[in-house]
């Protein structure tokens, strides 16, 4: 159904280790995904030694045309209310991402309010709301991200594919190219399946340092090899099998660290993102939380981490004004989630040259 000229809008933004979702949707009613005019665009993280962290610039590339496409889909004379992004990195690599998305995404829009979030946040929200309790966001990365009752955040791991992650998409591919690795070698722990995989997606292994190590987006190029692992588990590899299994108790683990923080009895828990669809390692991550965590209640998120960023967008909207324009306290008038920069934060954006409104085509 076609919306009225003028309305306010919101817009979403989901970026996650190998691509980038924008959403938009009206400001004034309940975020449905159902009725979200969404946009994607395959965009790698990339970290940058001269950016500290995530590269803005590389995001803005690939961020800016999609957002130009989906604005320019949007009704005539519709208004963009508030901007929501969540990242992967934003809390501990997002330093260039806070200091340059404001002013490109204030013209691209024209929208007043900026909500700048981890992917975790955005996944919890996606999944569970303003409820208290525990969401395990898998994708390239893993984080584990709890609600406190009494409304504050609490996370685990999260590290990045260097030190952390365990469990997630990099975390699994990176273990499957390890055991490529010995079947080449003749070393014990090797499987010649994931060796013919491994040479199938990437070329010759002995190329393998060469082309992952000196790659800002190495995390991304790990976790593509995360399905030829899933797909040989589910031939029979045993070795592909074991990995599978190792990665459902590592994300258990991390979200019982979670739920421990969190101090909920019976926590509420939603498992979101890509790499929840591959069956196999979905079952092994429940058979390993009915052991570690049996009092938890495990329930199908809401809906993805890009539902999520809508309804920051959506709650920013409607908020009071921000003071000064920086990140406040811990919480916010009519926000309904706790303010933790750099893991959540609520400014208010430069007003943009010209008329208010999104920038069309």
């Amino acid at each position: 159904m076609e919306q009225a000229a003028g309305e306010c809008w919101v817009v979403g933004v989901d970026v996650g280790g190998s691509g980038v979702r924008v959403g938009a949707a009206p400001a004034d009613r309940p975020v449905d995904p159902a009725g979200t005019r969404t946009v994607a665009a395959a965009a790698a993280a990339r970290v940058s030694a001269s950016a500290g962290g995530q590269d803005a610039r590389a995001l803005l590339d690939r961020l800016l045309p999609a957002l130009g496409s989906l604005v320019a889909g949007l009704p005539g004379g519709a208004r963009i209310g508030a901007v929501a992004v969540g990242a992967t990195g934003m809390a501990l690599l997002g330093r260039d991402l806070a200091a340059r998305l404001p002013g490109p995404l204030a013209r691209a829009t024209g929208a007043r309010r900026l909500v700048l979030a981890g992917d975790a946040v955005t996944a919890y929200a996606g999944a569970l709301g303003t409820a208290a309790g525990v969401v395990v966001a898998g994708g390239t990365g893993l984080v584990a991200i709890g609600l406190r009752p009494g409304g504050s955040w609490c996370r685990a791991d999260g590290w990045g594919q260097l030190l952390g992650d365990c469990g997630g998409g990099a975390w699994i591919g990176r273990a499957g190219l390890e055991a490529a690795l010995r079947a080449q070698d003749g070393r014990n722990g090797g499987s010649p399946v994931l060796l013919a995989a491994a040479e199938r997606h990437y070329g010759p292994v002995a190329g393998l340092p060469a082309a992952l190590q000196p790659r800002p987006d190495r995390a991304a190029l790990l976790a593509e090899f995360a399905p030829a692992v899933v797909a040989a588990a589910e031939g029979g590899c045993p070795v592909a099998g074991g990995l599978l299994r190792r990665a459902g108790e590592e994300i258990a683990a991390t979200a019982t660290a979670a739920a421990g923080a969190a101090g909920g009895a019976e926590p509420r828990l939603a498992l979101t993102g890509g790499l929840f669809r591959f069956d196999p390692l979905r079952r092994a991550t429940l058979d390993a939380l009915a052991v570690r965590l049996p009092a938890a209640r495990p329930g199908p998120p809401d809906g993805p981490p890009l539902l999520g960023a809508l309804r920051l967008a959506a709650a920013a909207s409607a908020a009071p004004a921000v003071r000064g324009g920086a990140p406040i306290g811990a919480v916010a008038p009519g926000f309904p989630w706790p303010l933790d920069p750099p893991l959540l934060s609520l400014l208010d954006l430069p007003a943009a040259d010209g008329p208010r409104g999104p920038r069309r085509p």
